[in-house]
């Protein structure tokens, strides 16, 4: 059932139907809300209910975005990241405008911008975040959004992987570089690498309640692929560790320790690396 009414100098209409809520719109003219009820009844009694797309034209991206900050990426392992990319996200002028006007030649336009600045392997991922919102919002949050914008955006390829290895003389530099910064931790975390052939994020995960010097392993609760497993020990990881490891060390019959071996973040790391590399004189980054 339609009703109508004057609402200052307009006509308000609002059609109601049994377990959901009204949809309202306002003309200037009382023939057109008349026209237009009596087309969304008609509408509703031969298709269904109507979905009511208003709310898009009173929440922009950001709205979306700040909502996925708070309700989805809290419970995602990359959390930390995917905070600094959303955050940004939010600053740029795209976020600020209107759902009802999100098409995917704004999202193209936005891609184009950003491979200015960043490569395509950190586009890919920030515009897989991205599109994980829209998926939500339309699929759990009940936003009448007719398509994923980003879906038939056009994103470059990954680069091919690198093949750089150390030359003869690299090693040498490389430890004469090591030897000279005052970042404690480099060095053993950089020889532990390349003794285990742990990830970077795994060498800053390890505490010392899963290392076991006896059993010369290191246990990795959590693993790039979300299992764990155990990484051996060579003597030289050993002596490494050994090398660095706190008098007591912290008790292994106590698992929720969190001193960490290296209590840094992999950005601390990539950045130290970065630093170490310039000084050594080593051109390409491994």
């Amino acid at each position: 059932m339609a009703t109508i009414r004057k609402r200052g100098d307009k006509w308000q209409v609002q059609v109601r139907r049994q377990g959901h809520a009204p949809i309202t719109r306002s003309f200037l003219q009382k023939a057109d809300a008349v026209a237009w009820a009596r087309q969304t009844e008609t509408k509703l009694d031969r298709d269904g209910l109507v979905v009511d797309t208003s709310m898009l034209k009173r929440m922009t991206k950001s709205d979306l975005v700040e909502r996925y900050l708070t309700e989805v990426v809290p419970r995602k392992r990359g959390a930390a990241v995917e905070r600094i990319i959303l955050r940004a996200f939010l600053r740029s002028p795209l976020a600020k405008t209107s759902l009802s006007a999100v098409t995917a030649q704004d999202f193209a336009n936005f891609r184009d911008e950003r491979l200015q600045k960043v490569k395509a392997s950190t586009l890919r991922r920030e515009f897989g975040i991205l599109s994980h919102c829209f998926e939500m919002a339309r699929k759990e949050w009940s936003i009448p959004l007719p398509a994923n914008p980003l879906s038939t955006v056009k994103l470059p390829k990954n680069p091919l992987p690198r093949d750089r290895r150390l030359d003869q003389d690299d090693p040498a530099k490389l430890g004469a570089a090591l030897g000279k910064t005052r970042v404690w931790w480099l060095e053993p975390l950089v020889t532990l690498a390349v003794e285990t052939g742990m990830r970077r994020g795994e060498l800053v995960s390890i505490r010392w309640c899963d290392v076991d010097l006896v059993a010369r392993t290191v246990h990795l609760p959590m693993s790039k692929n979300g299992l764990p497993r155990t990484v051996p020990l060579t003597p030289k990881a050993i002596e490494t560790l050994e090398a660095i490891r706190p008098v007591p060390m912290p008790p292994r019959e106590t698992p929720t320790t969190s001193d960490r071996v290296f209590p840094v973040t992999t950005n601390a790391v990539r950045l130290a690396w970065g630093m170490r590399m310039v000084a050594s004189g080593i051109a390409a980054s491994l």
